[in-house]
This record gives structure tokens, C-alpha cells and sequence, in this order.
């Protein structure tokens, strides 16, 4: 494509046409000569022109024969055939008739449409050709008698039509012979441009040299090897419409990465194009609403110009009629989706990238360290980039909330302001939640370094159960675990999955896992038991679907390769099932006196942000021994007598605590039978 031929094909398609117009301008004069035209063109049907029509076609072309014969018609007839040869000798021209594979006759017809295009005054001409001022555009009937086609109209213009480089105005049939043609924009703009043009696919369509993909990290070699053994060897090579390759994976996951190094294997480019961005079809009414064949048709077009593969991102928004047509183009392309498409013959699913690959990624991408949640979570490659793009200015949780699309009416982000230091708990508690942050943190070390990836064949999370009363601390001790992991936390809002309608809440709890698998985010059950209870014997329809949804539940737990933590008081109440697949299971009890006297502490600091003093007299051994509370219970009555203490411009003291703990016992149907330091009871 980069040789250049003297004249240019614009020039070349001009000549062509307007050397075969004069020769046919010649003849038309000689019947109006002989009054067997109109002479106001049209307007009147003169006898002449009516015996010219009726007579013999055998006659009429033996006249034009004999016509071609005289000293000026055969020099226009020469000049003709010279202006056919230089246009078929002209090197881009000669390009396009090869790779559409177009007949002599629908070169004329687009070469004809092409010069309408280029100089509307042709028209006119054809006008004058036709006796009728009315026929402006290119038609069957016009081509042929241009370009002298022996054979008649031909019955289809099958390689225009296929690749669109032609059409119909107004939708008319392809194969009456005065019904107006248009040559497609992409086909004027390309021979004025000498290479291939297509200004509809402009936002949509990228182009992946073999430079750039062989420059790129292979993030799944054992997956391209495969790919070029099987594919190599097939028909696929070839444009075979039978054989369909998909690869599959999630949104970001380096599907386009994966296509690119495979065209570059065999020295190819890549095209690359976003399904969703192209424009809706509007050319025919059989199509559906939603058809994208005339766009999918562009697509494959441009990769059959450039010599690329054809890679279609985001599948699923193609039809199974458009993708029926656009088969049958035999191009060759692969296709990327979410779950395997039907009648797919090869498909190759994008295991998550291991701890390796993570970090090569990330060196390719940045020269700085790595950050921990490389090496912790399951990063896609697209979320290592915007992760890479956005650590210099600190947003590096904000990149991995727009990586992760989130079902808002399931789940709600929770903040997590609280830190290690904020929690207290037994010594033996927090050494159990030490040890659940330390498996996070090492899991994949120890499953893909130490090869005990094999143990955990199903699912590769980790599930905490955190069991006790409501107040002890579950919510926050989550809170603190996201914070230190540097993972964002969402609850899980049980009144959007709980459904009922059958099917639904299973159709919702998958959502909720994916998304949490997908984002590396910690995945927070509050209520757990409305969720997790145990199986019923069935005595109804609504037992068993019930038991349905829980043994969805209890396959779904034991396949999940996230993180997530459920919280209950009701611990008792959970499927047995179901608690031998967590991992951990956490008991949160109601706090001894030292750690409610270190609750009552962290509660009642002695001075404000500004250093102000606000407590006065507290006796915090008093109030951790007589009152036993957890730590809910006594962040509201602190808070409660901070009120009361500024309501009444003074330092928070006993009479405050005492006044606000009167009002947090009655919440609970209770009373404090004494004043506080007297044996005060609950």
C-alpha cells in the first residue's frame, strides 16, 4: 500500500467515467440527430425516441456497432479502453477489486458512484444519457450502458453489497435497474486518500500494531501458546465462518492485550473495536432496534483493508441474527465476553493474573514500588493501571472504587475511621483477628509460592464468622481489618438481596459475590443469620425454595475467592453447613473490667482536640466495675453526658454520667438502682 501509481485513483475513476460518457454523449447525439430522442429531455415522448425503443435489441446494438466503427465514435471507444486499463493498472484501485473481490461489473457501478461523489455534475451527464433530466443518480441501467456490458444487468452486486461499499437509496431493491446508487463515504474518502478511511468508526475502533503488542507483558502465555498451536493449524487462518473463538473474562482483564500478542504471532495487527459505541442500524426495517450489522459490517470491512484480525470488545451487545450475517463476511475475528457465547468453538477463559504476573504488570506500567494491594488482591490489568495513575496523588482507593462496578441497591460503602489502637478486646480476640488480617495478606504467597493452591481447589477466599451480642464490636473490628488491609468494606444490604420471587435472591447474592471477587473489596454480612440459617424440613413449597436459596448459599461460600466477613448474634441459629466453610470463627463476648475501664478511657479523653479540659472528678475504676456494659452501651452514655455537660457550661463529671446512664438502662426496660460509687446496680 505504500507504492503510489502516477495518476491518482481519483483521477484515474474521473477519466474512466468521463472517457466512457463522451463516447456514449457521441452516440446520444447522433439519435437526437436523427430525431430518436427527446429534445426537451424527458418533459415529452417524442415518436422517434418510442420507434427507437421498440426496435430489435439485435438491430439497435448492430447500429451501435457500426457506429463504433466511424473514425471519431473509434478513437472516443479507443480512449475509453486506454481510460479502463490506466484505472485497472492503478495500483490502490487494483488493491480494493482484490481484497473485496469485486466483478467487472461492480467495479464499474462503484467506480461510476465514486466520480458522482467526487464531481456532482455528473449527474447531469447522466441525466443527458438517460433523456431524462430526472435521473441524477447511478443505477443498474445507466452503468450498463456506460460501460457497454455485453452480458445484460447483472443479477446482484454481491461484493458491494457485502462490504457495503455501495447501496440503495431509500432502501429500494438491489437489482432493479433504475434504482439510484450511492457509493458509502468510507469508499470517496479512501480514493481520495489513496488508504483505507472510515470516519464512522472515528471513537471506536483501535488499531494494535505487532510493535506495540510484542511490547507489552504477556500476562497469559500458557493461554497464547495454546491459542497459536490450535488456531494456526485451523481453518480459522482462512476466514472459516464455522469456527468462532471467544475469549473470556471480565471487563478490564486483558482480553485486547491477549488478542493483540496472538495477531502479532502471526504478524498481523489488530483491530480492536468497542461494540456498544457502534451506531444503531438503521438501513433496513427487518432489522432490530438494537441492530449494529451496518457498523459490524464497517468493522470487519476496515480489518479486511488493513490486513488486521478483528477483535469485537464487549460481545454480548451483538445479536445472534447480526452475528449470523456478520459470519458469513468470513472474516477473521475473535471476540471477547463475559461467559461463553453459544456455538462457540474455542474458548479460552482468563484465569486471574498470579502475584508474578500482578507485579511484572506494574513494572511495565510505573518505575515506582509496588503498592501492597499488587501483591494482596486480585488485580485486573486495567485496575493495576488505574491504580499505577492514580497512587502519586494518594487516590488509590478512589482508582479501585471505579474499577469496581458496584450494585448500589445491594451494598453501601462503610467508612472505616477506626484503627487497632480504637479496638479493645481480649488478647486472645485480637490475636485471632491478627491472624485473619495475616492470611489476607499472605494467601497468595502461600498458595501460589508454596503450591498450596491445591488444597483450596474450589475457592481461594477467606470467611470470618463473627458471632456475639449486639455492641461488642463486630462492625468496628471490620473496620479496623479493611483499614489495615488498605480494603475497601461494603455492607451487604439484606432487605435489596432478600427476594420474593424465586430465584431472584440467588440471581442477587451472585451479583453481590462477583462484584466482591472482582474488586478485591472486603465484603461485610451484617445479620448474617437472616441469610445463613439453617435448612427446614420441607413441609411447603416455600421450605424448599427457602432450602434452595441456603444450599446455593453454602456451594456459593465454599467457591468464593473474595474476602468477606458475616456478623451474628444469633450464632446458634446458622447451618452447620455452613460454618464448617468459613475459615475463622470469631466469638465477640461483653467486655470484663479492663476492658470496659479502657472503653470508659477512650470514650472520656481529658482534654478536647484543642487541649481544652472537659472531664473533671471521673472515677473510671467506679464506672468500669459497677456498670456492666458493652461498648456500644458506653459510647452512648459518654456521648450522652458530653451533652448534658455543655448543655450546662461545665467539665463532664460523674452527676453527667450518671444522668445519661439513667436514660441508657431505661432504653433497655432497666434502671441504675444507686448513684454511682454507692453500689450502683443494673
Amino acid at each position: 500500500m505504500s507504492e503510489r501509481s502516477p495518476i491518482r485513483t481519483s483521477g484515474a475513476i474521473a477519466a474512466y467515467v468521463r472517457a466512457c460518457a463522451q463516447l456514449r454523449t457521441a452516440w446520444m447525439e447522433r439519435l437526437w440527430s436523427e430525431g430518436l430522442t427527446s429534445p426537451d429531455q424527458g418533459l415529452a415522448i417524442q415518436p422517434g425516441e418510442v420507434r427507437r425503443i421498440l426496435v430489435d435489441p439485435e438491430i439497435e446494438a448492430a447500429r451501435y456497432e457500426s457506429f463504433l466503427l466511424e473514425e471519431g465514435p473509434s478513437q472516443l471507444a479507443a480512449a475509453a479502453r486506454a481510460a479502463e486499463a490506466e484505472l485497472a493498472a492503478n495500483t490502490f484501485w487494483r488493491w480494493v477489486v482484490q481484497i473485496f473481490a469485486l466483478t467487472r461489473m461492480e467495479q464499474g457501478l462503484l467506480a461510476l458512484c465514486v466520480a458522482v461523489e467526487l464531481d456532482p455534475r455528473l449527474g447531469r451527464v447522466l441525466a443527458y444519457l438517460a433523456d431524462d433530466t430526472r435521473a441524477t443518480h447511478p443505477t443498474l441501467a445507466a452503468a450498463a450502458a456506460l460501460f457497454s456490458w455485453a452480458d445484460g444487468l447483472p443479477a446482484q452486486m454481491t461484493g458491494l453489497l457485502r462490504w457495503r461499499l455501495a447501496h440503495t437509496l431509500a432502501g429500494e431493491p438491489d437489482t432493479q435497474a433504475a434504482v439510484a446508487w450511492q457509493a458509502d463515504l468510507a469508499v470517496v474518502l479512501s480514493v481520495q486518500n489513496e488508504s483505507w478511511v472510515d470516519p464512522a468508526l472515528d471513537g471506536c475502533a483501535q488499531f494494535i500494531g505487532v510493535d506495540e503488542a510484542k511490547g507489552v507483558p504477556s500476562i497469559y502465555p500458557e493461554t497464547l501458546a495454546s491459542m497459536v498451536e490450535q488456531l494456526s493449524a485451523s481453518t480459522w487462518v482462512a476466514g472459516d465462518a464455522d469456527v468462532e473463538v471467544a475469549l473470556i473474562g471480565p471487563e478490564g482483564s486483558g482480553r485486547q492485550t491477549l488478542a493483540g500478542q496472538f495477531a502479532a504471532s502471526l504478524g498481523l495487527p489488530l483491530l480492536a473495536v468497542k461494540v456498544p459505541l457502534l451506531p444503531i442500524s438503521t438501513a433496513t426495517e427487518l432489522k432490530a432496534a438494537d441492530s449494529k450489522i451496518d457498523g459490524l459490517i464497517q468493522a470487519a470491512r476496515l480489518a479486511q483493508a488493513t490486513g488486521s484480525i478483528l477483535y469485537l470488545r464487549e460481545a454480548e451487545a451483538i445479536t445472534a441474527p447480526d452475528w449470523l450475517d456478520l459470519r458469513r463476511l468470513g472474516c477473521r475475528m475473535l471476540r471477547g465476553a463475559l461467559t461463553t457465547p453459544a456455538r462457540t468453538t474455542h474458548a479460552y477463559s482468563l484465569a486471574p493474573m498470579p502475584t508474578s504476573k500482578r507485579l511484572e504488570v506494574w513494572a511495565h506500567i510505573s518505575s515506582e514500588p509496588a503498592p501492597a494491594m499488587v501483591r494482596t488482591q486480585r488485580l485486573t490489568p486495567a485496575e493495576i493501571r488505574l491504580l499505577a495513575s492514580s497512587a502519586q496523588g494518594g487516590a488509590v482507593n478512589v482508582a479501585l472504587r471505579q474499577a469496581m462496578q458496584i450494585h448500589g441497591e445491594l451494598m453501601q460503602p462503610l467508612a472505616c475511621p477506626y484503627t487497632w489502637d480504637d479496638l479493645v478486646v481480649s488478647q486472645h480476640l485480637e490475636r485471632t483477628l491478627k491472624d485473619f488480617e495475616s492470611q489476607v495478606l499472605l494467601r497468595w504467597e502461600v498458595y501460589e509460592k508454596w503450591g498450596f493452591a491445591r488444597l483450596t481447589h474450589l475457592g481461594q477466599g477467606i470467611s470470618a464468622l463473627f458471632g456475639g451480642p449486639s455492641g461488642t464490636g463486630k462492625t468496628m473490628a471490620a473496620q479496623v481489618l479493611a483499614r489495615s488491609l488498605g480494603l475497601e468494606l461494603y455492607r451487604v444490604d439484606l432487605a435489596g438481596v432478600v427476594n420474593k420471587y424465586i430465584g431472584e435472591t440467588e440471581k442477587r447474592l451472585r451479583d453481590v459475590f462477583d462484584a466482591c471477587e472482582r474488586s478485591g473489596a472486603l465484603l461485610f454480612f451484617d445479620e448474617a443469620d437472616a441469610l445463613f440459617g439453617s435448612r427446614m424440613q420441607v413441609k411447603d413449597s416455600h421450605d424448599r425454595f427457602a432450602n434452595i436459596e441456603i444450599d446455593y448459599l453454602l456451594q456459593r461460600i465454599e467457591q468464593f475467592d473474595g474476602i468477606a466477613i458475616l456478623a451474628t448474634n444469633r450464632k446458634n441459629d446458622l447451618d452447620a453447613a455452613f460454618l464448617r466453610r468459613l475459615r475463622f470463627v470469631v466469638d465477640f463476648l461483653n467486655p470484663d473490667k479492663r476492658e470496659r475501664r479502657i472503653l470508659w478511657e477512650k470514650s472520656l479523653p481529658a482534654c478536647a482536640p484543642d487541649g481544652e479540659r472537659i472531664t473533671e472528678g471521673l472515677d473510671f475504676a467506679v464506672l468500669a466495675e459497677e456498670m456492666d456494659l458493652n461498648g456500644a452501651q458506653i459510647k452512648a452514655i459518654a456521648l450522652g453526658a458530653a451533652f448534658l455537660a455543655r448543655g450546662a457550661g461545665a467539665r463532664i463529671g460523674m452527676e453527667h454520667i450518671e444522668l445519661s446512664a439513667h436514660r441508657e438502662f431505661a432504653k433497655q426496660g432497666q434502671m441504675l438502682r444507686a448513684a454511682l460509687g454507692k453500689g450502683a446496680l443494673l
